[in-house]
């Protein structure tokens, strides 16, 4: 299993089911959550080589989930892309104090979507995994 992983943090099933499915024609491995303790969790127990990262989630926003990820330097070099329907520059400026790569408006357009996460995937750092790690995450995947 040599696909990337890639997380997508959203509290909408339907933007999830839609990430999934387009990632993962592209062979990309993704795995969701759909809050912020979700995704720390998520985090933790898959080392996703991206992170789309929605803003308004329940518990805790975007913002302070980019910041949680940053400051483990296990995860400073790993994209984080907000996804957002929020447009506005401040929206913007603020995902990147927070410590985003990059900031796409919903909806967003499929093609463009897997060209940012191919480009960010390209000059990131790759997580190296043990056999059993590419196991245990097949497993999960698969549930």
């Amino acid at each position: 299993m040599n696909e990337p992983i890639i997380l997508i943090v959203d509290d909408s099933p339907t933007v999830r089911k839609i990430v999934q499915l387009t990632l993962q024609r592209d062979n990309m491995n993704v795995i969701a959550a759909n809050d912020g303790l979700g995704a720390l969790a998520a985090v933790s127990d898959y080392l996703p080589d991206l992170i789309l990262l929605d803003i308004n989630l329940p518990h805790m926003d975007g913002y302070h989930i980019c910041q949680i990820i940053r400051k483990n330097p296990d995860f400073r070099e790993t994209p984080i892309i907000m996804l957002s329907g929020r447009d506005g520059l401040f929206d913007k400026m603020r995902g990147r104090l927070a410590g985003s790569s990059e900031y796409l408006t919903k909806p967003f357009d499929s093609n463009d979507l897997v060209q940012t996460v191919r480009r960010h995937l390209s000059t990131a750092p790759r997580r190296v995994r043990s056999q059993q790690q590419s196991q245990q995450r097949a497993r999960r995947i698969a549930y």
